[in-house]
């Protein structure tokens, strides 16, 4: 071998030895510096979209493997009550299936704790006529009335100790958030004019934390409304754990946020990968980088014990369909977003945010993951980048919301190149995680195109011969999201149950189906 070319394999292979010492003495660093939350926890939202518990054990693994150590499952309806069982929806996994994944979890060093509703965001409870004396309006169902306290005692303490059966955690989150009705009812009106708003609140959470407690476990508790009204907070077990959510916006936001430093309670803090107004059409993945960035260090600071990353399917708002007055058929969620499995660009980065509790670099975080996991260069993963952050603007009655001037046939055309950069990059690795970005930028991409055709048909010019022209387009739309649909059964085909993706397409769908079913006949009529 000639001598000049010895040299340069010797060169070449000190530089390997030198990058495998460095990533070596790298690894042990971050591994040797705790984490500053003793809870480092994820939220899992199944009220919708309930996954295959094969996709559970799986997510469950790969957060293990992040350093994740506590999970706080919010099974709403895929539970398996045992005894209240006309709760448990069509889509409930069997008791040994919820025993056999928490003794999963807990060979992996992860507690499992369970979410149980007891105030607010309990639809899937209160449609069932059985609890209709529990409900604090008729036709509302998201919440319980805060003066029935034997009544609600009753039952929550049995589902309560159901929960108690399965999960070993020595927690339970019971809830309390977003209590948009507080003080609605005149029974309750008659109790603020005695003890306020907060004394209304704090009085039924005590009595649901105070079970709690009775059956061995710490309660853990949203803190919205404890900030929003926190004159009577002093009145819970001193168990309590509040955990202090914020997506975004200042400490304040709820209310005066030193309250609740203030009152000795343990805190933990929740960003979100997944919450309003993201939905199937949008995802503000900038947003939720930001609130990574931003909100663990002020955790840190503000010396939390725990975070946990919250990812919501849904707002847990729904839209009742009533067969009569009094009499609810079925609950829709008003808003969706696509599937957890769409994610984990956005799960490593907060698992990677909490190692250390510092400011994540999101440029510099999604260049490396996209070496580590798609194998791009740096223009490529640029080129990914700009595609992901690209015009994230919610549209309402066809209004762009945005800072800038931009119409909807801009924002599509944005959409459209996004799209079109995202189809041009060539992943070397996890090609099949890939595919979720491009399915979701389709998605986006072909529900601005029908945007476009409701707002032309909501214009001042539309009339039965105006209506004819839209019919190839609709038509074009229609055939396209048959293609979206299976794309999507495919890649979350081992991910989520089997009903939920036929159920997921459907209403993803409406929107194009009212407008296809509207204009159609119109070809009829005017031949």
């Amino acid at each position: 071998m000639h001598s000049s070319v010895k040299v340069f394999l010797c060169r070449r292979y000190l530089l390997l030895l030198l990058l495998c010492v460095n990533l070596l003495i790298s690894f042990k660093s971050q591994a040797g510096v705790p984490s500053p939350f003793q809870i480092r926890a994820f939220h899992v939202d199944m009220r919708i979209q309930v996954m295959k518990m094969s996709a559970l054990k799986k997510l469950a693994y790969q957060l293990h493997q992040q350093g994740i150590n506590t999970l706080i499952m919010e099974w709403e309806g895929s539970y398996p009550y045992k005894d209240e069982t006309i709760i448990s929806n069509q889509y409930a996994y069997k008791r040994s299936e919820i025993k056999d994944f928490i003794n999963y979890c807990h060979s992996l060093s992860m507690d499992v704790i369970p979410l149980q509703q007891t105030f607010g965001h309990v639809e899937y409870i209160l449609k069932h006529y059985k609890y209709a004396a529990l409900r604090e309006d008729e036709k509302d169902f998201s919440q319980v009335c805060p003066t029935e306290l034997d009544k609600c005692r009753g039952l929550f303490t049995k589902l309560m100790k159901d929960m108690a059966e399965t999960h070993q955690s020595p927690y339970i989150h019971v809830g309390g958030d977003e209590t948009f009705l507080l003080g609605h009812c005149e029974k309750c009106q008659r109790k603020v004019a005695k003890v306020g708003l907060s004394g209304l609140y704090f009085d039924y959470i005590k009595m649901i934390c105070d079970i709690a407690v009775s059956l061995g476990k710490r309660p853990v508790v949203w803190a919205d409304i404890a900030i929003k009204y926190p004159e009577k907070i002093h009145l819970l077990p001193k168990q309590t754990i509040f955990v202090d959510w914020n997506y975004g916006w200042d400490l304040n936001y709820f209310g005066d946020h030193s309250q609740l430093l203030k009152s000795g309670y343990e805190i933990w803090g929740a960003p979100a990968i997944r919450s309003e107004p993201d939905n199937f059409y949008l995802e503000r993945w900038k947003t939720h980088f930001d609130n990574i960035s931003t909100f663990i260090p002020q955790m840190r600071t503000l010396k939390y014990q725990g975070v946990v990353m919250t990812s919501w399917s849904t707002s847990g708002a729904y839209s009742t369909v009533f067969d009569s007055n009094y009499d609810p058929l079925a609950l829709y969620p008003i808003r969706r977003v696509y599937p957890l499995s769409g994610f984990n660009l956005l799960t490593e980065a907060y698992t990677t945010a909490i190692k250390t509790g510092k400011p994540l670099d999101m440029q510099s975080f999604i260049e490396g993951y996209c070496l580590k996991h798609y194998g791009f260069n740096k223009t490529a993963s640029a080129q990914f980048q700009k595609a992901l952050l690209l015009a994230p603007d919610a549209v309402i009655n066809g209004k762009v919301q945005s800072d800038k001037d931009m119409s909807l046939a801009s924002l599509t055309d944005s959409a459209s190149a996004a799209m079109v950069v995202l189809k041009q990059l060539q992943p070397k690795l996890n090609k099949t995680e890939f595919r979720h970005y491009l399915m979701m930028a389709e998605i986006r991409y072909f529900y601005l195109r029908v945007l476009l055709v409701e707002a032309a048909i909501n214009s001042n010019n539309y009339s039965l011969r105006t209506a004819i022209k839209f019919i190839p387009v609709l038509k074009r739309l229609r055939k396209k999201s048959l293609e979206l649909n299976k794309e999507f059964a495919e890649l979350n085909g081992s991910y989520l149950k089997a009903g939920e993706i036929t159920e997921e397409n459907e209403l993803r769908n409406a929107k194009l189906n009212t407008l296809y079913h509207k204009v159609i006949p119109f070809q009829a009529n005017n031949k």
